[in-house]
């Protein structure tokens, strides 16, 4: 009973992002949908200009950035995820 309280807990507190925002960063990342999910508007703001604006040059920047915060989000616990980048709003890397 405390574990699944606990699971509950950490999806209320937004964790329930963390897999739509490790596939999107994996599989878009280069326009920032990954960023914008996570409420980090800036961020993904960034990474779309950087991408368009450079005419797709440094998009593949962009693309490592996402698939590697991608499975940054994956890897991490619920909690480690919620703490890290809900709670503690940690934009990159």
């Amino acid at each position: 009973m405390y574990g699944g309280g606990q699971l509950q807990d950490w999806q209320a507190r937004g964790a329930n992002k963390k897999l739509a925002a490790g596939i999107c960063g994996i599989l878009v990342g280069t326009f920032g949908v990954h960023k914008f999910i996570l409420g980090y508007t800036t961020e993904g703001i960034i990474m779309l200009l950087v991408s368009l604006l450079s005419c797709g040059v440094l998009a593949i920047v962009m693309q490592v950035i996402g698939i590697v915060e991608g499975i940054m989000y994956l890897t991490k616990s619920d909690e480690q995820f919620v703490r890290t980048y809900v709670e503690g709003r940690k934009g990159w890397f």
